[in-house]
């Protein structure tokens, strides 16, 4: 979601950078926590939506839906539209300072990262491309300490590493068979979901350019990135004629169209907390909160439905939580101590 380099070794926001009273930490807490709700329960049905789009058969002849840019482009449309509206109801007037540049930067890498990972739906199936979308927190670290000069403390990697290699221990599951079609090591879907991790680190850089040194708002950050990637997509699909056949489809298909609405719907209401949370917490709390919430969807699900859980998906489960406790006690420590360089 989101997505160029940073002058100071940690600069932060007025609001960050400031020693927070007793006061501001409850609602700092409460604010988190909203934060992660408003993640968890849109990307939640999200998820569901995405799978049943790309992954269903449509009509008599089975056809599949191949149109991942256009899928996004509607999605981008919408997320604007959004956003515009709850800056023009519950926002007063403000100057923009963040560049019109860095913008389009920014919707440039957050567009492939999209673009990417739906259409590694079409060669993996989704657990798959929730698992290499869960290791998300390490290229906006990497990436955030080689191009945003940032500085992380040793715990904060350890809880990040942990927090990654215990969800991919829950979900990861063995191939029960040999020989299979879908048997194999790296393919195209792999290479890009690769892509599309290595996009969302150059994301949380530019997005934390903007917090960092423009003070961007979360709403002006989520339209203006929407109104870029809508243009590049727009061109896109339709010098590629991809919107024309997308449109067909949806003729022949009508019933995908309250999906797509759906699904864009979801998008958007998911991104005002995904942007709340880039804003206030940051591009790497934001990548943690929405891989955790990958693993607590998935977890949910077993424990409501009875499925067994095997050792290894205890071992992963006791790895995430962890990581979020060690990373709840020594995180904002860490960060006070590094604002003060």
């Amino acid at each position: 979601m989101g997505p160029v380099e940073v002058v100071a070794l940690e600069p932060e926001a007025p609001r960050e950078a400031t020693e927070p009273s007793m006061e501001r930490i409850p609602s700092e807490k409460l604010r988190l926590l909203l934060c992660f709700l408003g993640v968890f329960v849109c990307y939640f049905y999200y998820g569901i939506l995405q799978e049943t789009i790309t992954r269903g058969k449509y009509g008599e002849q089975q056809e599949s839906f191949t149109y991942a840019k256009s899928l996004v482009f509607v999605q981008c449309i919408v997320n604007a539209i959004f956003s515009k509206l709850i800056i023009q109801l519950l926002e007063k007037p403000s100057l923009e300072r963040t560049p019109r540049w860095l913008y389009a930067v920014c919707s440039m890498s957050y567009l492939g990262a999209m673009v990417s990972s739906n259409s590694a739906l079409q060669y993996v199936n989704y657990p798959t491309q929730v698992l290499g979308k869960s290791c998300k927190p390490i290229p906006v670290m990497v990436l955030g300490v080689l191009l945003g000069r940032k500085r992380y403390p040793f715990t904060k990697y350890m809880c990040v590493l942990l927090i990654v290699l215990g969800v991919a221990l829950f979900m990861y599951k063995p191939k029960k068979g040999i020989g299979s079609a879908d048997d194999h090591i790296f393919g195209f879907g792999e290479a890009l979901l690769l892509a599309s991790l290595t996009l969302d680190g150059l994301t949380g850089v530019a997005q934390d350019h903007m917090r960092a040194n423009f003070q961007t708002g979360s709403n002006q950050m989520m339209l203006n990135i929407n109104v870029w990637s809508s243009l590049f997509l727009g061109i896109g699909v339709l010098c590629t004629g991809e919107l024309w056949e997308f449109l067909y489809f949806a003729e022949r298909h009508p019933s995908i169209l309250h999906k797509i609405l759906l699904f864009s719907l979801t998008s958007a209401l998911g991104q005002s907390f995904i942007f709340m949370t880039v804003v206030y917490f940051g591009p790497l709390t934001c990548s943690i909160i929405t891989t955790t919430r990958k693993f607590f969807t998935i977890l949910g699900s077993v424990l409501i439905f009875g499925n067994p859980i095997s050792s290894l998906q205890w071992l992963g489960t006791a790895f995430v939580f962890l990581g979020l406790g060690l990373d709840a006690k020594y995180g904002k420590a860490t960060k006070k101590t590094i604002t003060k360089n």
